[in-house]
């Protein structure tokens, strides 16, 4: 056959196992096209035997067809010479270099829950209903290529029915890997809290008899996609208090599942945004404000579901096993939702098998509802929370990883990295060619089991992506096992090493996310968290940098404050407030005025003479500028967590809801308060300690004084910001940081900011806080690198 001329569509982008080439195949077909398209190692290509308009038609009906889980990245077209085809055809797929990787799992697609439901369906209350629209991704994968036989399915070989779908270039399920039907696939079993299998003999299956315990007020460990939940009824006040107790989980909030939109607006204020999110492909936790009274008359959510928290955490069924629960709890008329919280003890991360489950939540379940399809990875739930308009992670695992992130101009293309990541909230970051590939969060690395998963998830990634490194970031924080294991990595293996130092990731971060390119000039990065190692060896964590991706410099910061006690101030809020008030030059003074003021009686109890000791000897007392220790101070001020948290953050997000409560006071508060900023231009409340107390010795509610300390707070740090983008010619400002989870603080900041012409660069793709250092830290490298800074 003679040589036709003909154009070669490379498509880059999440286009693998998302029933990307069916799609093709239907628009060239339509368009009366010839050619082919297969997959390789970079994505997907396209041939096309046609003139150039036709292959401008067929982008144009790509792009505007691109199948649900499908993300299109980059398109580049070039000229070739070659055999066309007698039609259009899918042809065999080219090895290669992996650098496509693996699609994030997917909540259950409406066709797919449609069949489900049908009694004439052949897969009608299969829990384990799937196609190339949804279904597990990440959690099956055990290598590449991603084939059936390298998943947790290849335990199940396909029946003829399920076969001739996988084979079909037009099916549904064309190449699903996990497609299963009743007579092949997996399959439910429900165990007693000994691990034996419940009898069920009134002709219900297994997840309808779950159903009917958790409607009897039972908690059941259920596996889910990506690990364990442990499920109740919370409207049921005794089984919801039974359920702390036993998990010893005293005051964090628990997640709920709700069956639709109409039961979650029961319960809570659902903004279209978070809607959208819910409703996604990636189905996570929305984080939405609780209505004062549940259930449209129904029966109220216990109390102690979130606890002192004027808000809830909802998602929506994401797998045919979910929506069959629901389905089988509607069935007795019940229409209320379920606790849905991670199915671990305390500090550990979630059971994936049935084994591990039993093992370790005999203790908090009374029954468990298990299946036969193992899960290989675990990957938690995703949480987003919307604020200044849209929704934003606190957490980016399930449904979103490990989809590969853009590099900004200027920077792709040019090294293979791995980036460790920081000690809380862990994700890492590998870096090959033109993408960032971020993991799924995995937690806090202080916990042994925490980092023997993340090691093992190292691993696995660099498996996936055949990634081998040339070079290795880490914080520059000495102590963290991250950065501890990334340097003995490095030394194993002979590769190079660059230490970033925390902050200056958090905007690199958000500098990247929003493509900013790396010749752009620099931002003014207002980075707002807990803490991360100081140049100077001191702990930041409130900080204003002149900052470039190659690098930064300090320009401003909070006032600084000692940590007495070290890691501990982070648990005991009184030890953050006491170092705040003995700053104060008239301390022994205010001592004795305000002694019958509720803070100073606790205060009276706490080891003061020690406390004063460790600080006179500069013994366990680092200083630090951490914005999340002035706001723990400021809710044990206002009587919040005096003593001690439950969890990471409690104080400060108890401090947030009460400053809601008192935003109808702020707007009638008259004089203009003085803004935070010391004659060095850092940002200290300094008197304010002492304003503070007298306006509550004079009965002034602590809601008030919770909103004015946010709205002070935040007019301080934009007024510093826009002095120092006037003093320094910038026009940009990047802000991240865990702090900036605070939605009255981000969007008042914003406002201020972009009322003055400033742009304003938010986290949207990655969490603000310190699940975004991973990305951050391998832009920096690949800068510095690259010979862009130091």
């Amino acid at each position: 056959m003679a040589l036709v001329n003909g154009f070669a569509v490379r498509v880059r982008g999440q286009v693998q196992g998302v029933g990307f080439r069916p799609a093709v195949l239907r628009i060239a077909l339509g368009l009366g096209l010839v050619g082919d398209v297969l997959n390789d190692g970079e994505g997907v290509e396209v041939r096309l035997f046609c003139p150039r308009d036709g292959v401008e038609r067929f982008i144009a009906r790509l792009r505007e067809g691109c199948p649900p889980l499908a993300r299109i990245d980059e398109v580049e077209v070039r000229p070739i010479r070659g055999e066309p085809p007698d039609r259009f055809r899918i042809a065999e797929s080219r090895a290669g270099g992996a650098e496509t990787g693996i699609t994030p799992d997917a909540a259950t697609c409406s066709a797919c829950r449609g069949e489900l439901l049908d009694p004439a369906d052949r897969r009608y209350r299969y829990p384990f209903i799937n196609c190339t629209h949804c279904g597990p991704r990440l959690t099956i994968v055990e290598g590449i290529p991603y084939d059936r036989d390298k998943t947790s399915m290849r335990h199940f070989p396909m029946c003829e029915a399920c076969a001739r779908e996988y084979g079909d270039p037009l099916d549904r399920r064309f190449h699903a890997q996990p497609n299963a039907c009743p007579v092949c696939g997996p399959q439910v079993t429900l165990l007693d809290r000994r691990g034996n299998g419940v009898s069920v003999d009134d002709g219900s299956d297994g997840v309808d008899q779950a159903a009917a315990l958790l409607a009897g007020g039972s908690i059941l460990a259920v596996k889910g996609v990506g690990g364990f939940h442990l499920a109740c009824d919370a409207a049921n006040a005794e089984t919801v208090a039974r359920l702390r107790r036993r998990k010893r989980r005293h005051a964090k909030p628990f997640a709920l599942m709700a069956g639709n939109r109409e039961v979650i607006e029961g319960y809570a204020w659902l903004d279209e945004e978070s809607w959208r999110a819910m409703s996604s492909p990636a189905a996570p936790v929305a984080i939405l404000p609780r209505r004062d009274s549940g259930g449209d008359g129904g029966r109220a959510i216990a109390s102690e579901v979130a606890p002192n928290q004027d808000t809830l955490g909802f998602m929506l069924p994401y797998s045919p096993l979910h929506i069959l629960l629901f389905e089988g709890l509607l069935a007795r008329g019940w229409d209320v939702p379920l606790v849905m919280t991670s199915g671990n003890l305390s500090h550990e991360p979630q059971c994936i098998s049935d084994d591990e489950a039993v093992e370790k939540l005999a203790g908090i379940a009374d029954y468990f509802l298990v299946h036969d399809r193992p899960i290989v990875n675990r990957v938690d739930d995703s949480v987003v929370r919307v604020m200044d308009g849209e929704a934003r992670f606190y957490r980016r695992a399930r449904g979103y990883a490990p989809a590969a992130i853009p590099l900004p101009p200027g920077l792709a293309g040019r090294h293979s990295l791995l980036a460790m990541g920081g000690e809380l909230k862990n994700t890492f970051c590998l870096v090959k060619k033109q993408q960032a590939v971020l993991s799924q969060h995995i937690g806090d690395l202080e916990d042994v089991a925490t980092f023997d998963d993340w090691r093992g998830m190292l691993e696995l990634y660099a498996d996936l992506y055949r990634h081998q490194p040339e070079c290795i970031l880490v914080d520059a924080h000495p102590g963290y096992r991250a950065t501890r294991f990334g340097l003995e990595l490095a030394k194993r293996h002979g590769l190079g090493v660059v230490r970033v130092q925390h902050h200056h990731a958090h905007i690199a971060a958000c500098m990247a996310e929003h493509g900013v390119p790396a010749d752009a000039g620099p931002v003014l990065g207002i980075a707002l968290d807990g803490l991360g190692y100081g140049e100077d060896g001191h702990l930041w964590g409130g900080e204003l940098l002149l900052a470039e991706y190659g690098g930064y410099r300090r320009l401003a910061s909070l006032a600084e404050m000692p940590m007495i006690g070290g890691n501990q101030a982070a648990l005991e809020p009184w030890r953050c407030i006491y170092a705040q008030l003995r700053r104060l030059p008239d301390f022994p003074a205010i001592l004795e005025a305000y002694r019958e003021l509720p803070l100073f009686r606790v205060l009276n109890r706490r080891p003061l003479e020690m406390a004063e000791g460790m600080l006179a000897r500069g013994v366990n007392c680092p200083m630090t500028s951490s914005a999340g220790r002035l706001f723990d101070a400021a809710a044990a001020l206002l009587g919040i967590c005096r003593e001690r948290i439950d969890f990471e953050g409690e104080a400060a997000i108890r401090l947030e809801g009460l400053a809601r409560r008192g935003l109808g006071g702020l707007a009638n508060f008259k004089g203009e308060e003085a803004l935070w900023i010391d004659e060095a231009g850092r940002i200290d409340p300094g008197r304010w300690w002492l304003e503070a107390l007298d306006e509550l010795a004079r009965g002034v509610e602590p809601s008030l004084l919770a909103a004015r300390f946010h709205h002070i707070f935040a007019r301080s740090v934009s007024a510093r910001a826009l002095q120092l983008c006037h003093e320094h010619r910038l026009g940009r400002v990047a802000l991240s940081g865990g702090v900036w989870q605070n939605r009255l603080l981000l969007e008042w900041t914003c406002e201020a900011l972009r009322s003055e012409g400033i742009e304003v660069l938010t986290p949207r793709l990655l969490p603000a806080n310190d699940g975004c250092i991973a990305y951050g830290q391998a832009v920096v490298g690949l800068a510095r690198l690259a010979g862009r800074g130091g």
